[in-house]
């Protein structure tokens, strides 16, 4: 087994700017991502993405609420499909929220793009898991 773990950046875009602060603050207690890059709606994350000079800056993991201003969650999931082989990185993507309606969960569970449906308050073990199978691709234990 590879013992050696590379460096992660998440991304959070959510304008939930308490929860942004919540997440950041348990992610860098237990050490889970090197960077943590901020997005207060979908369309700043999508600018930013696209931008060239962001390409050594892109992150290995993005989690993106549903219910946003300017540009919601579903809206950035289909920007994302359209740019995300331009990109030169394989960003994994989780759609985030508070919401347990099971037509948003199904519509975001049956989009290939997206990696998991995750619930607010986001579980710390299953983030935890999310950050190792990132840092050790080869070590990869998720559970759903």
């Amino acid at each position: 087994m590879n013992t050696e773990n590379k460096n992660v950046t998440a991304g959070i875009v959510d304008d939930d700017e308490i929860f942004t602060y919540g997440f950041k603050k348990i992610t860098a207690i237990k050490g889970l991502f090197d960077e943590i890059l901020n997005f207060s709606n979908g369309k700043e994350a999508i600018d930013f993405l696209k931008d060239p000079q962001n390409e050594q800056r892109l992150p290995d993991v993005l989690f993106v609420d549903i219910n946003m201003p300017v540009m919601n969650g579903w809206e950035f999931n289909k920007a994302f499909e359209e740019i995300k082989s331009q990109l030169g990185k394989n960003i994994t993507l989780y759609n985030i929220s508070s919401s347990i309606d099971l037509e948003d969960i199904k519509r975001a569970k049956s989009n290939p793009i997206i990696t998991d449906y995750l619930l607010k308050p986001i579980d710390e073990q299953y983030l935890a898991e999310i950050s190792r199978s990132l840092q050790n691709p080869a070590d990869v234990r998720l559970y759903n």
